[in-house]
């Protein structure tokens, strides 16, 4: 395995299922800190999933909308959508 920023994504979603959605969340943190993954859609994606599972809607919709705008494929669009229209309530 080569170390990367996507590997580093990756682990932080391990960790979340492992440990819980706050230590993941740290970890994507870092993450966005570090700007490596800036542009990649699947960083606040996985933000705003974790801040949903932690009851922070307001958040989590902030990151959603932040994923749709940078999402590539109708596909990807229409599912961050849905989740955001669960999180605002709309």
């Amino acid at each position: 395995m080569t170390p990367s920023a996507v590997v580093e994504l990756n682990r932080a979603v391990a960790v979340a299922m492992a440990y819980g959605p706050e230590a993941g969340l740290s970890l994507v943190e870092d993450l966005e800190s570090s700007g490596a993954l800036a542009g990649y859609h699947l960083l606040p994606a996985t933000r705003a999933d974790l801040l949903r599972r932690l009851d922070r809607p307001a958040e989590a919709a902030a990151a959603y909308r932040k994923a749709l705008e940078l999402a590539a494929t109708d596909a990807e669009r229409r599912y961050l959508k849905r989740r955001l229209a669960e999180t605002s309530g709309r």
